[in-house]
């Protein structure tokens, strides 16, 4: 039997190695990015040989690597009709650690252990310089050699984003969010958004009957049928579509990479039955626990960072 709504502190991958097959309904998370930044915990040996954090390899295929292989696990604890909720976010080959995070030349500061840590990065030189590197689409090509389906690369908009002092290329706004599920039946609830007042306004005036009358294959007596159940309130909303606008987080504690609650509570629910158990292998700040909590849901997160257990321990008693 799995435990719930308890943070487990250790490597991801050998923690979930311990957990019985199909014991959780839902995985959602968001892992250590690659060459960006240095979490203070200590070196982990994987099985190529190579010891250190994620997210600090060498060369990018062997995150990528290092990363499916933590997730190889997570599909095996999955239940058979479970998904997978991955944010995840890319990098420029070349690209400089110093303006983006305010790094000094050398020293600590408040997340690295010292500068020299991830210069050593071969994302800051090489061929693939001023290139983005496409990570997030490497790790779902790969996700999908070893057996899962992907289902909707979510686009996560960021009003808030931060200003680049790039001059050569335009603002990346946006992170991805992939969804994928474990076989190709599974749980999912469906997530309406409202109904825009212009389609309702419309369907009161019987005004675009002749131009949809061909509407996703419908005939002119089955969309005007239609639109009478958007105007008697049987349809509820239309099937969410995948470009999601909503702010980064504003979270004071001393986690760096949290996401905003609102991010996740679509997955949740639409991935997760009340009363099941939602696994976040890397739960950082806690936000997974605190939403799961709200939606009914049980929880289940493994933190590498004791520093960093602590703190979403505290977040998750306050509810915040």
């Amino acid at each position: 039997m799995v435990l719930t709504n308890k943070i487990i502190t250790g490597h991801a991958l050998e923690i979930l190695k311990t957990m019985p097959e199909c014991s959780v309904n839902m995985c959602i998370t968001s892992p250590p990015y690659w060459g960006l930044r240095d979490y203070k915990t200590n070196p982990v040996k994987w099985s190529d040989g190579w010891e250190g954090e994620l997210g600090a390899e060498p060369e990018f295929n062997q995150y990528i690597n290092h990363l499916c292989d933590i997730f190889d696990e997570v599909k095996r604890v999955l239940t058979d009709d479970g998904t997978c909720w991955v944010n995840i976010g890319d990098t420029y080959g070349g690209s400089s650690l110093n303006k983006p995070y305010g790094i000094k030349t050398k020293g600590a500061t408040s997340f690295l252990k010292n500068v020299e840590h991830l210069q050593k990065t071969a994302h800051t030189r090489g061929k693939y310089e001023k290139c983005l590197l496409l990570i997030p689409f490497r790790f779902a090509i790969e996700m999908v050699n070893r057996g899962w389906t992907i289902r909707n690369v979510i686009i996560w908009q960021k009003p808030n984003a931060t200003p680049s002092s790039a001059k050569d290329r335009f603002n990346a706004d946006f992170e991805y969010i992939l969804f994928f599920s474990k076989n190709k039946k599974y749980y999912f609830e469906q997530q309406l958004e409202p109904l825009k007042q212009s389609t309702i306004d419309r369907c009161k005036t019987g005004c675009g009957l002749n131009k949809g009358a061909n509407y996703q294959g419908l005939n002119k007596e089955n969309f005007e049928r239609l639109q009478q159940r958007m105007l008697d309130g049987t349809i509820k909303g239309r099937n969410m579509r995948c470009v999601w606008s909503i702010a980064s987080a504003n979270y004071k504690g001393a986690h760096f990479a949290t996401y905003n609650p609102k991010l996740i509570e679509v997955p949740i629910k639409a991935g997760c039955p009340e009363g099941g158990i939602v696994l976040d292998p890397f739960i950082g700040s806690g936000t997974t626990a605190v939403v799961a909590e709200k939606l009914n849901r049980n929880w289940l997160g493994i933190e590498l960072n004791p520093e960093y257990t602590k703190l979403a321990e505290e977040r998750i008693k306050k509810g915040t």
